[in-house]
């Protein structure tokens, strides 16, 4: 195991928009730090050459070197930086579950939203990322990213008979609406996924929602989706105000859970899912059985809650 003294730096894209990083996978991880207690220091790639040579989220500490969100969580969990400290096994299961639904159903709409879309990528997405890239890469770096995400969304969701995009628009938002009611019927009147304090599952959650919720975007019906999930905007800007900022006013009353048929058959779902994760690996918490370095709850996260609907 690395020496717990040792320090830690994450690289990844940098803040906008109200937000500690633009990018999804970043935020993740940013979140993650926050909610286990782990001391990192960020340091942004932007106006580097590493906006088009790196793959962040990047987390160096020591001799090690490690990448992508779920390897960089585990990884910090070794080092006893565990937010999911006090899930039972079913709750692992549910938070497998629910990021596997998130990576097949909202990864595409999302990368649709930012780097396909004719109209955001050239008023919003293209500008932001050649603004924080030097030149010439500054000319290189948005086309880059355009392109591989166009190539994963069809390698995602280009099966046939639905080889182009323009054939898989209205498949990859029709999943990206049912994934987000299912994540606000799982929410419900909550603060976090599982109670009072976060997890891993908020987390993937505030890293995925968080930048559609907050980018200034011309044209994204998903956008406008999400909105209307009052409290799932309410999740971002609880996670926002208690973790990312120095100051940290109670969030407004919870909304009222409503209750629809389709996501009760969505939820049964992934509840089966859940069942089978949890039948297959009686071990899912793999971290060591010590007591987390995670920070003090946060006050204005455990106020009594509202009766009354937002």
């Amino acid at each position: 195991m690395t020496n717990m003294a040792a320090a830690m730096e994450l690289k990844c894209w940098g803040g906008d928009w109200g937000l500690p990083s633009v990018h999804t996978d970043s935020l993740i991880v940013l979140a993650y730090t926050k909610f286990s207690g782990a001391k990192v220091t960020v340091s942004p790639i932007d106006w580097t050459w590493k906006t088009l040579t790196a793959t962040v989220p990047e987390l160096l500490c020591g001799d090690s070197t490690v990448q992508e969100p779920t390897q960089i969580l585990n990884f910090l969990r070794k080092q006893r930086f565990n937010a999911d400290y006090e899930l039972t096994a079913r709750q692992g299961a549910d938070t497998m579950a629910y990021i596997a639904l998130l990576e097949e159903k909202l990864r595409p709409a999302l990368l649709h939203t930012f780097w396909v879309d004719a109209e955001n990528y050239a008023s919003l997405t293209r500008p932001w990322f050649a603004s924080r890239s030097p030149f010439p890469l500054n000319l290189l770096v948005p086309c880059c990213h355009a392109k591989n995400a166009l190539s994963r969304i069809l390698l995602m969701k280009g099966e046939a008979p639905l080889h182009r995009i323009s054939e898989v628009e209205v498949k990859i938002y029709s999943d990206a609406k049912e994934c987000l009611n299912l994540l606000s019927y799982r929410l419900g009147t909550e603060n976090f996924f599982f109670g009072n304090m976060p997890t891993s599952l908020d987390a993937f959650v505030f890293g995925f929602l968080a930048p559609l919720c907050k980018a200034s975007l011309p044209s994204s019906p998903l956008q406008s989706h999400l909105r209307q999930l009052e409290n799932l905007t309410h999740f971002c800007d609880t996670v926002l105000a208690a973790y990312f900022s120095s100051d940290h006013p109670c969030p407004p009353p919870p909304i009222e859970e409503t209750k629809d048929a389709n996501l009760q058959k969505l939820t049964q779902l992934v509840n089966k899912e859940s069942n089978l994760i949890e039948k297959m690996d009686d071990n899912l918490r793999s971290s060591p059985q010590h007591k987390p370095h995670r920070p003090d709850p946060k006050p204005s996260l455990i106020t009594e809650k509202s009766s009354t609907p937002a």
